[in-house]
């Protein structure tokens, strides 16, 4: 390419990477970003959008099921899988396109294949736009792969990553799934609506560990009474693959061990960072166990080189990733008032049935850093809107400090939940208190009111339950 030296260089071009170049060149910084693959990353092309498109045919189906309950008739429901597949895909192939439409508007330079540091000062590209590339700054953006357990290796056929459980050739009539956080869970979630015989193990004392206690008691609890079967505090000992199924030796906290023989097993324990062939032996930038050394303006002990979203740690989100470009952008342009990301106010969510979401810190966090609280709940089975849906089952839960009345946490299981958790976020960001949050005026009928009466709920003064 004729043009190789720019003002800032973006290395990974998902969700962090690309908002990150746009708000860039929005600054007037001359940018690039670097692509050794998709426009839009894992998130767009094999994450967080086609897994959507997945569940929102699984929701479809699952409403086909139960239109009796509507007063409606749909005999036989039935589905074609290749046909989801395809939704699926065509989703993420319209939005990758959207991404490479807004870096043309904004006039990003694409470079197309895969960066590797020459020093602290420049990098090498192999691929179609091989050369060399100079930059004032230079952001790594490379996100995370899936990680690899010993024994759980994906093969493709009868154990599979992400990308093949999102394009099975046929729908497996047994599934294993390792892991219960969001991809497992999700995974689980959609095979198990399709109609598998789903087993979750997860290592931990409940699924979906980050969540709330109660919420994510209730979630299990759902799943099971909807055919689930779900296996805490277990591990998988050992899998035998044959041509076209797989033996699961499953051991339990207590020793116990018991073989099931499934179709398939989905291994979801996991992300870490891709930090490999980067060359970043060839600089100052520190990395332990996959993750870059950041500061809270995504900084590392490199000056010029820093780095967002899951190569920087944990949260692993897609839309921390991109409001950790912003800032890092914004504090290059030294553009006034920048202030670091609060990772106490990047809400959660997970597209399970049902789904969770959640903001800050859960009742045991928020106990464990010393907090005096106070806790409001407020179910699902109580609000107008919820039993109209013919969705009266959930819960939303909020925790409060007792002693300023700033909201600390909130945290919710149910229909539509993560649509309702940035209400939350919201009001933690504006600082907001218990009592501001008990004069909003929430419109009737809707899902929203839970919020309002679990707020209620903290200082003994529910209407409706």
């Amino acid at each position: 390419m004729a043009d190789s030296n720019f003002d800032i260089i973006v290395i990974g071009a998902g969700p962090g990477g690309y908002v990150a170049a746009i708000r860039a060149a929005q600054l007037g910084l001359k940018t690039a970003v670097v692509e050794r693959e998709h426009l839009g990353g894992i998130c767009l092309n094999w994450g967080c959008i086609p897994t959507k498109a997945l569940l929102r045919s699984a929701e479809v189906y699952r409403n086909m099921h139960h239109a009796k309950e509507y007063g409606l008739s749909c005999e036989k429901p039935s589905f074609d899988l290749d046909a989801v597949i395809q939704r699926s895909r065509g989703v993420s192939k319209q939005l990758a396109g959207g991404v490479g439409h807004l870096l043309k508007k904004n006039k990003v330079t694409v470079i197309n294949g895969e960066a590797k540091f020459d020093g602290p000062k420049k990098i090498n590209v192999e691929g179609k736009d091989k050369g060399t590339y100079i930059a004032k700054h230079y952001i790594i953006a490379t996100g995370a792969r899936a990680r690899s357990l010993p024994g759980l290796e994906a093969d493709g056929k009868v154990v599979w990553d992400y990308k093949k459980a999102m394009t099975p050739d046929k729908m497996p009539k047994s599934i294993v799934v390792v892991g219960s956080g969001a991809i497992g869970i999700e995974f689980a979630s959609f095979y198990h609506t399709m109609g598998a015989d789903v087993t979750v193990v997860e290592i931990m004392s409940q699924i979906m560990p980050v969540e709330d206690k109660d919420v994510a008691t209730l979630a299990q609890k759902m799943m099971t009474k909807d055919g689930m079967k779900i296996l805490t505090e277990a591990k998988v000992a050992n899998l035998k693959r044959n041509a076209d199924n797989v033996v699961v030796t499953i051991e339990t906290k207590d020793g116990k061990k018991q073989e099931l023989t499934v179709d398939r097993v989905i291994s979801a324990v996991g992300v870490i960072g891709n930090t490999e062939g980067l060359g970043l032996e060839t600089t100052k930038v520190k990395v332990d166990r996959n993750v870059i050394g950041t500061d809270e303006y995504s900084r590392t002990d490199e000056p010029g080189i820093y780095a967002i979203g899951d190569v920087a740690g944990p949260p692993m989100l897609a839309h921390k990733a991109e409001h950790e470009g912003v800032i890092c952008v914004e504090k290059i342009a030294d553009v006034k008032n920048v202030h670091p990301l609060d990772p106490r106010k990047i809400p959660g969510c997970t597209y399970c049935h049902p789904q969770v979401a959640s903001v800050g810190l859960t009742e045991a966090k928020a106990k464990e850093a010393g907090y005096d609280i106070k806790v409001g709940k407020f179910s699902f089975i109580g609000n107008g809107k919820a039993v109209a849906l013919g969705e009266a089952e959930g819960l939303v839960k909020t925790v409060f400090d007792t002693k300023t009345g700033e909201l600390l946490g909130a945290h919710m299981v149910g229909t539509e939940v993560t649509e309702l958790i940035q209400g939350f976020v919201v009001a933690m960001g504006l600082e907001t208190t218990e009592e501001d949050l008990m004069h909003t005026v929430f419109p009737h009928p809707t899902l929203s009111e839970m919020m309002h009466e679990s707020v209620l709920d903290a200082y003994g003064r529910a209407i409706h339950f």
